[in-house]
């Protein structure tokens, strides 16, 4: 019986997990770059269980869940033309290099502007770094400035930098919309766009049908734990008026 508690409460935990994940993703439905997670769930293994009087095998009971996994989705996102100069979209895989103040990280934001020192930023704040690592300066607040499908930013006809954009091995969410990792050569294929976003790869429709399936499945381990809590009860009531 108390089993059963255990099983059915890490049922409702995985499931406050996934409301999180999916919740976080339907908040950055509409943030540049953004990619959705996936929640995958495992057991936490199995007992067989036997007849103890006979000894024949009854069947496996789970011993409950856990999410064992959330793992970033990496398909592209839908391309929106913006108009704005300084907006770029990668079309194909690859992250654009970025400084923080924890250091290097990589993102898929497009979303620039200029700081008041002329360096190229994303909106957020963290600085553009081109090839070699180095932030990037543009001259007059980015007015005029080109960016070509290789990512090289110019201006009156003049190439003054290349946007950092890499590979990246081992990915994995570090907030803000950034990511660690292995960095690595730019990736073939991948062209970048001027005048336009990334838009995220979250589905709202599928993340909102997702969470009330969830719900449902939390739902039903509380009337688990419920309908075992009164008998739990029942049993305690019964024990006591036989002693007396």
């Amino acid at each position: 019986m108390e089993r059963g508690l255990y099983i059915a409460a890490s049922g409702m935990l995985a499931e406050l997990v996934r409301q999180d994940q999916l919740a976080n993703d339907l908040a950055n439905a509409s943030t540049p770059g953004y990619k959705a997670d996936r929640a995958s769930q495992a057991s936490f293994g199995e007992l067989l269980l036997e007849n103890s009087a006979s000894g024949q095998s009854i069947g496996p009971l789970g011993l409950g869940v856990h999410i064992a996994e959330l793992k970033t989705d990496f398909s592209q996102g839908p391309i929106k033309q913006t108009g704005e100069p300084l907006d770029v979209a990668l079309a194909g895989p690859g992250f654009l290099a970025v400084q923080t103040t924890q250091g290097t990280s990589y993102t898929r934001d497009g979303q620039l502007t200029v700081d008041v020192k002329g360096r190229l930023t994303l909106a957020s704040g963290p600085l553009v770094l081109d090839t070699q690592g180095k932030p990037i300066t543009v001259p007059t607040n980015g007015a005029n400035v080109t960016i070509g499908p290789d990512g090289t930013i110019a201006s009156a006809g003049k190439a003054i930098a290349k946007l950092g954009i890499v590979s990246l091995e081992g990915a994995a969410k570090a907030g803000d919309n950034l990511y660690t990792g292995k960095a690595g050569a730019a990736p073939a294929g991948t062209t970048v766009q001027q005048g336009a976003l990334e838009g995220s790869d979250t589905n709202p429709a599928r993340v909102m049908v997702d969470m009330i399936v969830s719900l449902r499945a939390y739902e039903s381990s509380q009337r688990v734990i419920h309908s075992i809590d009164e008998t739990l009860q029942r049993g305690i009531q019964s024990g006591g008026v036989g002693g007396a």
